[in-house]
């Protein structure tokens, strides 16, 4: 008995090591091919300049502005909302009946296709409203979409935290509020922060709901209420149009670099927000 148990053990932990293996070398090989296409066409010009000729020529600036300012609209609407609805929910509804039932749209609202957020927006938003295909149309409506993923991992962290440290606020004379506040949500960063990360980077990827949205025009927006086409879009129309699948590649490059990044700045500022509430 003892020999199947350490034989079915030891199965196990290799299909496990295979399955991981094959992840990565899954992600290594969609890198590499990209990468590999993608880097002798970067260099400062194609970074620091504006498209010319549809993209054929030229570089991708605007095009950087407009996710990184897509992605900033999107996130001051959906963080407050977000983690706003997972202490609502956990804090202060008493009925699980109707957490129940806010959990159910959430998820559902998850499972929605991007186009038909993209369709939403553009009626609600873009014609609506009388927004046009601006920045504010597009961040709104991925708001909108990154919304599911930072309630759910907002409620989750908040759920983590040890019930003594609210009961420890409570009984030194805090107020509710204040201890959700300065007790409950500090220590709750690492989970609200990392789904924060997940919702960067459906925002960064998007294309559809953007595309309907944001608009596609090469210019560089500088409102919240101007057209912006961003990298994903851009290499989108690249290469689905045959304009240049080398600047494609490039672009897709870009776009990898700008999600490490981004990945990179947010962790480091999680790290430095969870030292500061240790200390």
């Amino acid at each position: 008995m003892r020999t199947a148990a350490r034989v079915e053990e030891a199965f196990f932990k290799t299909l496990h090591w295979m399955i991981a293996g094959l992840t990565l070398l899954i992600l290594a090989v969609i890198l590499g091919h990209i990468l590999g296409n993608g880097l002798g066409s970067i260099n400062l010009s194609f970074l620091l300049e504006s498209p010319r000729q549809m993209g054929k020529e030229g570089g991708v600036f605007p095009t950087i502005v407009g996710t990184v300012y897509l992605t900033l609209v999107a996130l001051a609407i959906a963080i407050p909302l977000g983690v706003g609805t997972a202490v609502y929910q956990t804090k202060y509804l008493t009925s699980g009946r109707l957490v129940g039932v806010i959990r159910f749209c959430t998820e559902s609202l998850a499972a929605v296709p991007s186009i038909i957020f993209g369709l939403f927006g553009f009626a609600f938003f873009v014609l609506k409203l009388g927004l046009g295909w601006s920045v504010l149309s597009g961040g709104l409506t991925l708001a909108i979409m990154i919304l599911p993923t930072l309630i759910r991992a907002s409620e989750e962290a908040i759920k983590m935290v040890p019930a003594t440290y609210q009961e420890g606020s409570l009984a030194l004379g805090a107020t509710k509020w204040y201890t959700i506040r300065k007790v409950i949500l500090p220590a709750a960063i690492p989970g609200i922060a990392a789904g924060v990360v997940l919702g960067i980077g459906r925002a960064v990827g998007e294309t559809a709901a953007v595309l309907l949205t944001a608009g596609s025009a090469l210019g560089m927006p500088v409102s919240i209420f101007d057209p912006a086409r961003t990298l994903s879009v851009h290499l989108y129309v690249l290469a689905s149009e045959g304009i240049s699948l080398e600047k494609a590649y490039a672009s897709a490059t870009v776009l990898v670099g700008l999600v490490l990044f981004i990945n990179l700045v947010s962790n480091y500022f999680m790290n430095r927000l969870v030292g500061r509430t240790k200390s």
